[in-house]
């Protein structure tokens, strides 16, 4: 069975740094593509990063890019995001999300769409405020 914990958020002050981890179990990690979410209240979920199985190519929304930094400890069966530099405006909950298998380089514009993904994490709570 599929089951997927995240960790490590917390309240962090504007300009400064979380790193997320994501600890997956009842699965071999390394062949699944792995997402991050966030979910502000009353807005939509919205992808932040991803990294794909195999060869670990990762993929970023642009408001993340050079900020966040997604990896993979697949010995710990863990995927991580850095995040620095963090605004009042990224505040909300934080998914890690898994599916089984490989995306498609051709597909990267759909890589951060929730509905590719089928096993969730009951997410761990963001907050950047002063």
């Amino acid at each position: 069975q599929v089951h997927i914990v995240e960790s490590g958020g917390g309240l962090v002050q504007p300009g400064g740094s979380l790193r997320l981890s994501c600890a997956g179990s009842g699965f071999p990690l390394d062949y699944w593509t792995i997402g991050w979410f966030r979910q502000a209240p009353g807005k939509e979920r919205e992808g932040v990063a991803c990294t794909r199985s195999g060869d670990g190519v990762t993929h970023y929304a642009d408001s993340v890019k050079g900020r966040f930094t997604i990896s993979r400890d697949n010995a710990k069966n863990t995927v991580y995001l850095q995040m620095n530099s963090l605004k009042p405006g990224e505040t909300g909950t934080y998914y890690c999300a898994a599916q089984a298998g490989s995306f498609l380089l051709t597909d990267v514009n759909t890589w951060l769409e929730s509905t590719r993904y089928n096993n969730w994490g009951h997410g761990t709570q963001v907050t950047v405020s002063s």
